[in-house]
Parts: C-alpha cells; structure tokens; sequence
C-alpha cells in the first residue's frame, strides 16, 4: 500500500506542475508569478519616486559643483566720519592734504575657495549616499509587494483547483443520479434517493457559483496590482519547483548598509568643519579715497591675496558630535542584526510548514486511494440497491473532501517555498 501510495503521489505532483506547462502555445492567456512580481512593482506608483530621487540627485551634486567655482561679489558703500586722519605736525614749506570726511567706496571681489577644492569629494560622496538610502527606502516598500502578490496569485491558483475537482464531483454525483433513475425503474430504489443526488448535484452547483465570484475578486485586485488586465480564461501557471537559495538578500540589508557608510561619511565632514579654510581672492574698484590715504581724489585700486578663515566654534562640540554618530552606527546595527534575527524565526517557521505540508500529502494521496475504493464499492451497492443515495453521497463527499485537502495542501506547500525564498530576499 505504501509504495502505491508514493507512486500516486508522484503522479499527481507531476501532472500538477506539467498539465499547465503543456499549453505554451497560449502564452497569452498564462501568468506566472514571476511575471506578476515584475508588473506589479512596475505599476506601483512609489515607482516613479525612484526617478524623481535620482534628478534629485542630479542636480543637488551640480549644485555642489557650482559652489566650488569662483565667487564674485559687488559691494558699494558712503560713508560720514566725525574725524580723519590728519598728520599731527605742520611741515614747512608743504602742504598735507586733508581727507574729506564724506568716503566713498565701490569694488568687486573675486575669491576661489582653496580649501573646498579637496573636501567637495566628501560632501558630494556623503549626498550621493543619502539619495541612495532614500532610493533604498523606496525598494524596502517595493519589495513588500511580493507578499501581496503572492497571496492573491496562489489564492485563485487554488480556486482553480477546486473548480476542477468540482467539475470531478459532478461527474459522480451524476453517475450516481443514473444509477438511481436505472433503480427507479427496476422498483429498487424511490423517488426521494433520487431527489436527494439532484439536490447535492445543485449545491455543488451553487458552490462552484460562490468560488468563481471569489476568485473574480482576487483576480480584480491582481489585475488592478499589476496594470494588466486579465482574461476569464487566463491559467494561473503553476510555479516550478524551486531550488531554494539559502543566501539571505533582502534589500533592507543594503539599506542598513548604506545608513552605516552615511555615519562614516559624516564623520568625515565632520573632521572637515574644523579645518581652517583658505581661499584666494582679488578686488578691484573706485575710492574716494582710494589705498593711498593720502590723496582724497576718486582714484582706482585693486588688490589680491590669500585669506585665511579658521572658526573655532565646532571644536567645541567636536567630541560630542562624534560620540552621537557612534551611537548612531551603533542602533543601526542594532536594527541589523533585530531584522535578520526576526527573519531567520520566520524562516523556521515556514521551513517547519513546508515539511508539514509535505508529510500531508503523502497522507492525502494514501486517504484518497481509500476514499475512492470505497466510493467505487458504495456505487455498485447504489446500482443493485444495497445502499441509499444518502450512503452514496457521503462516500463521495468524503473522496471530495480528501481531494480537496490534496490541493489545499499543494497550493500551501507551493506558496510557502515562495515564502521562504521571499524572507530571504531570493
């Protein structure tokens, strides 16, 4: 019985991943999940973010550039002083001009940062990489569209498989009808077995009514997922069996990842506000007076140089700011190491379901090689009168119910390969 046992198992697993693979020719009217994971993170409008972050992007690290070209600035100014300078001795014989108190002064100056010049690669490193975080932020949310997906694929995947079964069950009930009517006739059976096969022969009727409205509903919610719209006679492709891959790639790492290189970058500019900045620069304009202080004319002047700038007031809250970026690293790690410490308890338990669902169909295929028999036994009793419709019925109500346990649990033990191999970001 056992090795009966596997060998039907195996060939119902084999015809469920092969019968929807044999109409290649209707490609059209097939959608694999692979394809609905693709479409729907298309479609999601959180998509268009990532284009949006990345002229972001553009034109924030342009403006980094622009700050290191030269910086020109006009500036004017009128002036009334109370005194001036004057030479406090009378010299003979010359005669030492006097400075108007009114002044009056307009130049521009042309200055090039020199410092700047070597520490623009950080910054401009520092802002790529939070433009980065913020795209991976948008992936993280992505990403979760897989669990959606997922679930409302396999769910009017497993519809399907119930309709079929249905249409098996009809099949039944309705040899048993005919059986009954051949008893009618013959005086071994009444009126009211018959009824009683026509009425369960509705139910299933109804019942077969109450899964295609469901699975309208999810494949509304698919279709509105992923843009495409899909046809009534679409088959929902059974998923391959996968080969899982053990390496963990969720995209939540790489955003720790990056949040980590962030804190280091900014570490690096930190050490870079305290340094003194140099820059060259030249002014040129008009004076009353102009450099020589001696000659009150409107005369023209310009001068060049190097200038230094060093302010100290970072340096007071250096070590301070230092030591939040270490805490900072350090509750990124933290959050690191929670996640994938809550990703691995949730891969014990999908791996625990996946044995589970796979012990249940052994089990399944065993349970309905017994229903069957019976089923097969209750109707030659049904034909020669031996049994009831009630009798019949529930031979092939409980063959039903195996069947449907055989596909609940394929489409379970499917979904949580998927599972496992989405927890690990595969």
């Amino acid at each position: 019985m056992k090795t009966r046992t596997f060998y039907t198992l195996c060939i119902i697993l084999f015809g469920f991943f092969l019968i929807p693979n044999n109409s290649k020719g209707q490609s059209k009217n097939q959608l694999h999940i692979d394809s609905c994971f693709s479409m729907a993170k298309r479609n999601f409008p959180l998509i268009r973010q990532l284009g949006l972050l990345e002229q972001s992007k553009q034109l924030s690290l342009a403006n980094v550039d622009k700050t290191l070209l030269p910086q020109l600035s006009i500036n004017a100014s009128a002036t009334y002083q109370s005194e001036v300078t004057k030479l406090p001795i009378q010299v003979p014989n010359m005669e030492v001009p006097v400075l108007d108190k009114d002044q009056y002064k307009a130049y521009a100056e042309l200055s090039q940062s020199l410092s700047d010049l070597f520490l623009a690669k950080d910054q401009k490193n520092l802002l790529a990489t939070h433009k980065a975080i913020e795209s991976q932020q948008v992936e993280v949310q992505l990403y979760q569209l897989r669990e959606q997906v997922n679930q409302l694929f396999f769910n009017a995947m497993l519809i399907d498989a119930q309709l079929a079964q249905s249409k098996l069950m009809q099949a039944d009930i309705q040899h048993g009808i005919q059986q009954v009517e051949a008893a009618i006739k013959n005086g071994t059976s009444t009126k009211s077995h018959l009824n009683k096969l026509q009425a369960e022969y509705l139910k299933v009727q109804q019942k077969d009514i109450e899964l295609l409205s469901n699975k309208q509903a999810f494949v509304n919610m698919l279709a509105h997922l992923i843009g495409e719209p899909i046809a009534q006679d679409c088959q929902f492709t059974a998923p391959e069996l996968l080969q899982l891959n053990q390496a963990l790639n969720r995209p939540e790492l790489k955003l720790y990842e990056l949040q980590q290189s962030a804190m280091d970058m900014q570490e690096q500019v930190l050490q870079n506000k305290n340094k003194p900045r140099f820059n060259a620069f030249i002014q040129g304009g008009v004076g009353q007076p102009a450099l020589n202080m001696l000659n009150p004319d409107m005369r023209g002047f310009y001068l060049t140089g190097i200038r230094l700038n060093w302010n100290l007031a970072p340096l007071y809250t250096y070590k301070n700011e230092k030591k939040l970026l270490e805490l900072n690293k350090g509750l990124i790690a933290q959050q690191q190491e929670t996640f994938v410490f809550n990703n691995e308890l949730s891969l014990m338990q999908q791996q625990e379901d996946a044995r589970k669902y796979q012990n249940l169909l052994s089990s399944d295929a065993e349970i309905i090689n017994l229903r069957e028999s019976v089923k097969k036994a209750s109707a030659a009793q049904l034909r020669n009168g031996i049994i009831s419709s009630y009798d019949y019925m529930n031979a092939v109500s409980e063959e039903d119910q195996a069947r449907q346990n055989l596909i609940v649990h394929k489409i379970q033990w499917l979904q949580s390969q998927y599972k496992q191999q989405a927890t690990r970001g595969n």
